[in-house]
């Protein structure tokens, strides 16, 4: 195990995204090997690859990584993208914490029930607006800044960038109210490797569609 990290996911985002992000912004180049089909993971499972029986998993610098928080720290700390001490350390994973429950229900949108999907939209945005965005807003207008922590490019602003796009994605005008972030947005998209990320044609993944659901399922339950 050595080279570039190889991912083991579905090919769609799901938990694996952030870390494609984390890598992308750090400008490492990484394979993925796609989990396509339920004997694909239970053969993963039985090679004992999977501590917890469940993907994502990375393998990085002579290791079989697994739990998605767990391999965004260690890319995080690897590649200079962790703060430069315990308190910006500290920072930097309250407001991950904070996007991290944003996007977990951003990302379950898709797996709604019919008659759920519409109240479900509703928390998304109301969610966002109120109660998350409100807070990287005021961040970034009491210290002046560019980014979120310490003035200096973190997985807190890669995370960030990320869950605003996908927050756009259900609600394209979901900013309106955050001129900050808007800006925000704008300056960290053009950071050479995220502008690069952000190109058609890369590893980054489409949101999930109804018609994926229904494979998606089939490989994991």
């Amino acid at each position: 195990m050595s080279g570039k990290p190889k991912l083991h996911y579905f090919n769609g985002r799901g938990r694996m995204e952030t870390i494609r992000w984390l890598l992308a912004a750090a400008g490492v180049e990484f394979e993925e090997c796609f989990v396509e089909a339920k004997d694909d993971l239970v053969k993963l499972q039985k090679g004992g690859s999977l501590l917890f029986q469940q993907v994502p998993m990375v393998e990085i610098d002579g290791m079989k990584m697994v739990q998605s928080r767990a391999i965004a720290n260690y890319i995080a700390a690897k590649y200079n993208l962790y703060g430069k001490d315990l308190k910006e350390r500290a920072l930097i994973d309250m407001y991950v914490e904070g996007m991290t429950d944003l996007n977990e229900l951003i990302m379950g949108h898709t797996f709604q029930p019919a008659e759920k999907k519409e109240q479900h939209f509703a928390t998304i945005v109301d969610r966002a607006t109120n109660r998350y965005f409100p807070v990287y807003e005021k961040v970034l207008k009491d210290h002046g800044q560019d980014f979120l922590v310490g003035n200096r490019f973190s997985r807190a602003d890669v995370q960030l960038l990320e869950t605003i796009l996908a927050a756009e994605e259900c609600k394209p005008d979901i900013l309106a109210k955050f001129p900050l972030l808007q800006s925000f947005k704008a300056r960290t998209s053009n950071i050479p490797t995220i502008k690069k990320f952000l190109q058609p044609g890369s590893q980054r993944k489409p949101p999930l569609q109804e018609k994926d659901v229904k494979r998606v399922m089939e490989i994991f339950h």
